[in-house]
């Protein structure tokens, strides 16, 4: 057990942010509701700025961006929750599938929500035939914001917390006890704050640079895997922080499930670099 002595102590957040009678709203879902408004907020900014884009000429007008908004809303949900019952608790939902749909009990996984979103984009490029390499840049662009707030979130229920630490700035998490009550209490990284400021805000000025200032939507698909990079590398980062999740079967020396997961985003990023440069270059 590591000294407690300098610890900071965790703050101990209400997860509930309002109580309605019986409605709680949750810290959580405001998490994501500000991300999703945001990100709207953010996409419609992006088309109405004629400069961005080849030929002055955004991909859809503003208006259909409240049809995105459902699709990702969609995307994020659906793909978020099937993600965290495949890929990281197959075992417990087959045995109590009746909690698939729970999703007010927590568990939503971020690659998931990727490729639920990826399937959103495409349906939504399909529908209104527009491009679904510049549809995919705008929701990319948009996406760092949403995984800041989630983030936070994360802090703030004091789940995915990190690894024990003796930095001054260690935690000491209330709810590692539940799954390691042999080292317990014991200071911890504050990993999700970490991962807020690389996958969220760092991630979030790459992209902006590259949107404004060197012309990334002009070149369809290069916003797109660059987030797919930047991602997989923020989270890499974090990882050696973060506590591996508890007995998950890729938690092989220093192979974390969010590492396994984030390997195939960025050998896709390259490529998908690679395939947006060649085509400008034509």
């Amino acid at each position: 057990m590591l000294t407690t002595l300098w610890a900071i102590p965790f703050p101990n957040i209400d997860p509930v942010a309002l109580q309605i009678g019986p409605v709680a709203i949750k810290w959580y879902g405001l998490a994501y509701l500000a991300g999703l408004l945001l990100g709207w907020l953010y996409i419609r900014r992006l088309l109405s700025s004629p400069y961005l884009w080849a030929n002055d000429t955004p991909p859809f007008t503003p208006a259909k961006v409240d049809d995105l908004l459902l699709y990702i809303t969609a995307g994020v949900v659906l793909g978020g929750r099937l993600g965290f019952v495949i890929f990281y608790e197959p075992s417990y939902y087959i045995a109590n599938p009746q909690d698939i749909i729970a999703v007010w009990k927590g568990g939503m996984a971020f690659h998931g929500a990727l490729v639920g979103c990826a399937i959103a984009i495409w349906a939504f490029a399909h529908r209104n035939n527009v491009s679904p390499w510049s549809t995919g840049d705008l929701v990319t662009a948009a996406v760092p914001i949403g995984l800041f707030f989630g983030r936070i979130a994360n802090f703030i229920n004091g789940e995915l917390f990190g690894r024990p630490t003796t930095m001054p700035w260690g935690m000491v998490f209330p709810e590692a006890a539940i799954h390691y009550p042999q080292v317990e209490p014991t200071p911890r990284h504050p990993s999700q704050l970490y991962e807020a400021a690389l996958e969220g805000l760092a991630l979030f000025l790459v992209l902006r640079l590259l949107t404004h200032h060197f012309g990334a939507l002009k070149r369809p698909g290069l916003v797109s895997g660059t987030f797919l990079i930047g991602y997989a590398l923020a989270r890499s980062t974090g990882e050696l922080f973060r506590e591996p999740h508890f007995a998950h079967a890729f938690n092989i020396g220093p192979l974390t499930a969010g590492i396994a997961y984030s390997i195939p985003m960025f050998i896709l990023g390259v490529i998908v670099v690679r395939y947006a440069l060649s085509r400008s270059a034509k």
